[in-house]
């Protein structure tokens, strides 16, 4: 009984193949515990974000205001524009979400039957083989745990609020409010509850933390990024600033780095075999976001003011350049080919503004080549408004900005090297990109952020030393690897090997894992999400979840299902 992501039944099996060790990639076992708590630090980083939010919006409308009052209207329209659309486009979305999650559906009650059927029974291993003849068995015990919607009249008006509700909240724009809220519950929930009860509301608020950041950050990029150029051209054109100018501009430059930074840390938090993100990290990273985002916009803002044509041309080309360098990339992001294509249209959005890995493996060959674009851009737009600004921009003004371009892209590269150096979770880098990997034990998956197999390891580090021949000779149960990596100056010693967890349910997912920095596949398919949700809540022991191996064809075609 195990979900696939396209919708599947469910089946029973009990035996775990061999070739899907259950072991988590090398990582500091000091830095990293085997079942994650929300904290306090995480219910301040939620009011934070909700403030974060509610500044941008406010700002955003109340200059509108004062643009529409001082009888401004052309940029009352453009003002109101860029919070508007983006706005119902994040809504539309986020109702979309809903809607799917909150309807009944037949997996769900499969899955739950199954479930009840396996709860006698020691260790069970859920998968999707044979799902249509072992789901179609249990029809008896789905109604002990019957789906969404078929609990009575009661419940059906239960369900109607709920519809009512949230048609409200997404109306009057406030989708993303609500998901904080609902986080910030789920979180607290998870803090005061013990075990199994406080593990289902963790898992519970990581899709949810997974929900706001994406949408808030697609929203960013298509609201918080133009308002930014589009008040800073203002201010420049006009050659004066106005307060509520500046705060909207603020706020949207604020907005923008915390997306990107918070985005990145529930991303890390997500998987188990990435390290989490430390606050401090994410802080530099802001900073680092914020620097290189303001000397990139002030540089659009300078020459939209002069050339506004060739500014569009400019944006265009920008944009249609990195989105087929982002498609030549073959990223692995979405659960379909036209969904792939759409993601990175929008990626290519971001790297208009900043940069934004979407790739697995050693990004300084990529990272390199975007900052020299960024850096030659930023040069070349500046120095065309310095030679053909108007003649009422005096010299003094216009030295005073290109060194406020200069400065602010020099501290982002600064903090961008902090992070890398000093406070990327995976340790200190080497040659710039490049991040030791340390030796850590074997851990149990038996929490939502660590309870999944490791991936697939595509080649070895570069920094390696030659395996004695002794080294090879181990006794039966031990990994024999070939290759280790030297330890930093200053590196804990690795601790005893742990024997992974084996009892209990296993949800074997017909599915590849992908590669960081993409989701995983439960985090971004709905029914994926909906049925593990339900195994959960509905299996005694907190069930594992565990992604088909690559290293045999015949695990394929075993595991192969078609609907």
């Amino acid at each position: 009984m195990a979900a696939k992501s396209d919708g599947a039944p469910v089946s029973l099996r009990n035996e775990i193949p061999p070739e899907c060790p259950s072991r988590s990639d090398p990582r500091p076992p000091q830095r990293r515990p085997a079942e994650q708590r929300y904290s306090l630090q995480d219910c301040c980083w939620t009011l934070c974000a909700l403030l974060v939010f509610f500044s941008d919006g406010a700002s955003d409308l109340w200059l509108a205001a004062d643009y529409y009052l001082r009888k401004d209207y052309w940029c009352f329209a453009l003002t109101l524009v860029f919070v508007i659309v983006p706005s119902v486009v994040v809504q539309v979305l986020s109702f979309r979400w809903f809607a799917y999650d909150f309807s009944e559906t037949v997996e769900s009650g499969t899955a739950a039957a199954a479930v009840v059927a396996a709860s006698g029974a020691e260790e069970s291993d859920f998968s999707t083989k044979d799902s249509g003849e072992r789901g179609a068995g249990r029809s008896a015990a789905a109604g002990v745990l019957s789906g969404p919607g078929t609990g009575g009249g009661a419940r059906g008006c239960c369900r109607a609020f709920m519809w009512l509700f949230q048609g409200i909240i997404h109306i009057f724009q406030l989708a993303q409010v609500w998901r904080y809220v609902h986080a910030l519950y789920l979180g607290v929930q998870s803090r005061w509850h013990g075990d199994p009860e406080r593990r289902h509301y963790y898992w519970r608020m990581m899709f949810e933390s997974a929900d706001i950041s994406m949408l808030r950050l697609l929203e960013s990029f298509l609201k918080s990024a133009p308002q930014l150029v589009l008040q800073l051209s203002i201010m420049i054109q006009a050659s004066q600033v106005l307060p509520l100018q500046g705060l909207s501009a603020s706020a949207s430059l604020i907005s923008l780095a915390w997306m990107i930074s918070s985005y990145q840390k529930v991303l890390r938090d997500s998987r188990d075999d990435k390290l989490p993100m430390t606050y401090k990290a994410v802080i530099v990273q802001i900073l680092w976001h914020l620097f290189t985002i303001g000397a990139r916009t002030l540089a659009f803002a300078l020459f939209a003011s002069v050339f506004q044509l060739y500014f569009g041309i400019f944006i265009v080309a920008h944009w249609c350049i990195m989105t087929f360098w982002i498609i030549q990339g073959e990223t692995d992001f979405c659960m379909s080919k036209w969904e792939e294509i759409i993601y990175n249209m929008m990626v290519g959005i971001v790297y208009v503004f900043c940069w934004f890995s979407v790739r697995e493996g050693r990004t300084r060959c990529r990272m390199l080549i975007y900052s020299l674009t960024v850096f030659v851009e930023n040069v070349a737009l500046t120095t065309a408004w310095y030679l053909y600004r108007g003649s009422r921009t005096s010299d003094f003004y216009a030295v005073i900005m290109v060194c406020l371009v200069a400065s602010s892209y020099a501290l982002g590269t600064f903090f961008m090297f902090v992070y890398y150096c000093l406070l990327h979770p995976d340790g200190s880098v080497s040659g710039w990109g490049y991040i030791v990997e340390k030796e850590v034990p074997v851990e149990s998956l038996a929490s939502p952020a660590s309870s999944l197999p490791p991936d697939l390891v595509s080649s070895p580090p570069r920094t390696l030393q030659r395996t004695k021949g002794s080294d090879r000779e181990q006794g039966p149960g031990v990994d024999g690897d070939v290759f280790q990596v030297r330890p930093p100056r200053g590196a804990h010693a690795p601790v005893p090997p742990l024997t992974p967890r084996t009892e209990g349910p296993v949800i074997r997912i017909d599915l590849p894992r992908k590669k960081y920095p993409a989701w995983d596949a439960h985090f971004i398919d709905r029914r994926l999400r909906k049925t593990i949700l339900v195994l959960e809540s509905a299996a005694p022991v907190t069930p594992r979840i565990q992604y088909r191996c690559l290293g045999t064809p015949k695990e394929v075609m075993e595991y192969e299902t078609t609907v």
